[in-house]
């Protein structure tokens, strides 16, 4: 650490922000958001115990800026879209994905309602996000719930207790209607998708209209919106103990050592098939770096062969991929079944120049499908003569499970994603 850099972190302000790491190149490599960033951004800098990729990212902080907000709820927006925008290095290598959270709005239904998922789909619907904190979000969901009623279950038209509590629009006693409900969520959208300066203009210039024509009750509901939105600074909705959970990592090694690799697998493909009873058969590769899903390198395959065939299809998807060589080839592949899938693609690699020691395992979930089922992976081991298979069980809190389970989820979720809209267009 410089002087001069240790002359600006005591200039660190005791109030809400975004604060940003950069590089010795002036790359910024990670946007953090704090209550008070003065006692937020110094933490880097003490003596305090650290696991080894903090270690690392601190190892590499050469300067740091920063930008004061109103509110800590400003700064959970804002650090939102700085991470949209920059796309820092250390953001995807710290965050564990079951901390990525999305706001999911359908516009296109009769009467909308907000809910949070951590896996967007191919839907149509509009998703904001992704939010690196989901306690966070889902308090300031309940907040701005105040300012801009919604429901939070599909629309059944009957009344609630959120209704006598003035936190839906009212469409089910006659207070408003979707129309009027659609406007708002817009609203509540644009506040959301960082929009908020400009949203309270329009929201001021508004009541003033309204209250210019007489349209008294539409002006005084303008008034209590924007009053609303200006009190959110007394909020506090979040806290300055941001740890950061390596579970990723931790897997990454053991996968190491059980498979007897140089490296940890850096880059890890998933596959997965989907149809029912062989039709509009698809497949799904997802791409996992750094234990972290990458969506912009996920693909997804359209069978040849329309067939109830799990191993052939999946001989099809990998022939089809291992054709790319313009995409990186995987340190591990993971595959959704057992030894005769395992036997097929292993044929597979053999014969395909540069991936015949790409290393290959399979997911067993034969039998107990619950979530607390353990573990089961297939090892293939190579010989001269023979291929035996071990299989070995992971109890389903260990790191290696949580990984493997995620992946295996996320192949799912965008294979049977691509089924249904093959299926629908069908149809």
């Amino acid at each position: 650490m410089t002087e001069e850099f240790k002359q600006k972190l005591k200039t660190l302000p005791s109030a809400p922000g975004v604060y940003f790491h950069k590089n010795k190149a002036g790359e910024i490599i990670y946007v953090g958001k704090a209550a008070v960033l003065k006692n937020r951004v110094r933490q880097y800098f003490q003596n305090s115990e650290k696991d080894p990729k903090t270690t690392a990212l601190v190892a590499e902080i050469f300067d740091t800026d920063w930008i004061v907000v109103d509110t800590e709820m400003d700064a959970l927006f804002l650090e939102s879209e700085m991470i949209k925008r920059y796309k820092p290095k250390w953001n995807i290598l710290l965050r564990d994905d079951k901390t990525v959270s999305y706001v999911r709005i359908d516009m296109k239904s009769e009467v909308p309602y907000v809910s949070m998922t951590r896996q967007p789909l191919d839907d149509k619907a509009d998703y904001i996000g992704p939010f690196y904190a989901k306690n966070t979000i889902a308090t300031a969901l309940r907040i701005l719930r105040k300012v801009f009623p919604y429901y939070d279950k599909p629309y059944t038209g009957k009344k609630t207790l959120d209704t006598d509590l003035g936190l839906t629009p009212g469409i089910e006693i006659g207070k408003t209607t979707p129309k009027e409900y659609k406007k708002n969520l817009r609203k509540l959208i644009r506040y959301l998708e960082g929009d908020r300066k400009k949203l309270l203009t329009d929201l001021e210039k508004q009541m003033k209209t309204a209250a210019r024509l007489g349209k008294y009750e539409e002006a005084a509901e303008l008034r209590n919106q924007l009053f609303g939105l200006q009190g959110l600074r007394k909020k506090i909705v979040f806290s300055d103990k941001e740890f950061l959970n390596i579970s990723s990592d931790q897997a990454l090694k053991q996968l190491q050592m059980l498979l007897k690799l140089q490296h940890p697998p850096r880059r890890i493909e998933g596959y997965d098939i989907s149809h029912i009873q062989g039709t509009d058969v698809v497949a799904s590769m997802v791409v996992f770096v750094n234990g972290v899903s990458d969506r912009s390198e996920y693909r997804k395959f359209k069978m040849h062969r329309q067939k109830n065939d799990d191993t052939g299809n999946l001989k099809e998807t990998l022939t089809r991929r291992l054709k790319h060589k313009e995409w990186t080839f995987p340190d591990l592949i993971i595959l959704d079944g057992g030894k005769p899938q395992l036997s097929a693609i292993l044929e597979i690699l053999g014969n395909t120049p540069g991936a015949e020691n790409i290393p290959v395992i399979g997911r067993d979930k034969s039998g107990d499908h619950s979530k607390s089922a353990e573990v089961k992976i297939v090892i293939p081991h190579k010989t001269e003569d023979e291929t035996t298979y071990e299989t070995v069980r992971f109890p389903s809190d260990s790191h290696i499970s949580r990984l493997i389970a995620r992946i295996d989820e996320e192949a799912h979720r965008f294979a049977i994603t691509y089924h249904r809209l093959l299926r629908n267009k069908r149809l």
